[in-house]
């Protein structure tokens, strides 16, 4: 079973500060090219796999989605998620992504923004969602970039003249990462590019577009501290089809 961190209090408390928590898909820098590689989900049957506090969910409703689902491990986190509304187009359910089953063809878009990173076996979940997309489906994924994961101590260096850096270290030394973020102990899964995008492959996929995000001039200018996201990649965005 996946660690179910974002239950725990103190991890839960500084997750609901963050400003994509407060704000939504719009306080997301990278929700703008996510949602440039999402198909028109008017229509579609959806599942968001680790739905967190529900955005993306009722997003995808507001746009005309037929049935969605958001799945998560944490209750603390569907349980807002359900206070949110609406009470009616949206089911919301507990689940381990890393034990997940899906209903084959149940599903036209599978969605995940920032939990694919805590999934152990990530060829696993794909063949689960490619069996449960119907022909020519669309997966939309964001998770955390292996430059951004991959060292042991992650942090930026900051030299004499004040110039931020981010070493890397381990980068082809597979598996988990245990990390000091909003609470002790938080472990995370780190995977090559290579080893996402062939597990994509070899579950069936076909992969569409692939980006590491860069924030845009009109972001930096409206958010300075971005300024600092041009250094090195945060999120890995990936748009595949089945």
């Amino acid at each position: 079973m996946a660690q179910n961190i974002y239950d725990q209090p103190d991890f839960f408390a500084g997750y609901s500060q963050l400003g994509r928590s407060i704000e939504g898909l719009e306080g997301a820098a990278e929700w703008p090219a996510l949602r440039a590689m999402l198909p028109d989900v008017g229509g579609l049957r959806v599942v968001d796999l680790g739905c967190g506090f529900g955005w993306f969910c009722r997003w995808a409703y507001e746009h005309g989605a037929s049935q969605v689902l958001g799945l998560d491990l944490s209750e603390k986190m569907l349980a807002r998620a359900r206070a949110a509304g609406p009470d009616t187009g949206i089911t919301y359910e507990r689940a381990d992504l890393d034990q997940l089953s899906l209903p084959q063809g149940g599903f036209d878009l599978a969605y995940s923004s920032l939990a694919l990173h805590y999934v152990e076996d990530v060829a696993r979940l794909f063949r689960t969602v490619h069996q449960a997309l119907s022909s020519g489906g669309h997966f939309v994924f964001s998770t955390e970039h292996p430059i951004y994961m991959a060292p042991t101590r992650p942090g930026w260096a900051v030299d004499a003249e004040g110039r931020k850096t981010w070493p890397v270290d381990r980068y082809l030394v597979e598996g988990p990462r245990k990390t000091d973020w909003l609470a002790k102990g938080v472990v995370k899964h780190h995977r090559t590019i290579g080893t996402t995008l062939n597990a994509l492959i070899r579950s069936g996929f076909a992969i569409e577009h692939v980006e590491e995000f860069c924030p845009t001039a009109a972001q930096i200018a409206a958010r300075p501290e971005l300024a600092e996201e041009l250094e090195r990649p945060m999120f890995l965005l990936v748009s595949a089809r089945r």
